[in-house]
């Protein structure tokens, strides 16, 4: 997940997305890039679960996915819980030994 937002243009495609639906032609102009690199960047997206795709005729239309954000807010959390107990029970280490130092 985090590999397929280490991009800028993937960034911004799913900036992009995230305001409603486009076509890969519609995602690549704004930022200059050929269809063929635009549809790379894409699959590798939608490989992360950002984002998914319908194909109507010749016309392969985006959505964002949401679901992906939030597996990675999830993920965050998680690890910032427990790198806050870390800190807490440090604070709790320190406080003890400062009261045993002092007369």
């Amino acid at each position: 997940m985090f590999f397929a937002l280490s991009d800028a243009n993937r960034r911004a495609m799913l900036d992009r997305l995230s305001i409603g639906p486009a076509s890969v032609s519609e995602l690549a102009e704004p930022l200059g890039i050929a269809l063929p690199s635009a549809v790379k960047h894409l699959a590798v997206l939608e490989s992360g679960g950002f984002v998914a795709s319908e194909k109507e005729g010749r016309v392969r239309t985006y959505r964002a996915d949401p679901r992906a954000l939030a597996a990675m807010e999830t993920w965050v959390a998680q690890r910032k819980a427990r790198l806050h107990a870390q800190f807490d029970r440090l604070d709790a280490y320190l406080a003890a030994r400062a009261s045993r130092k002092r007369p």
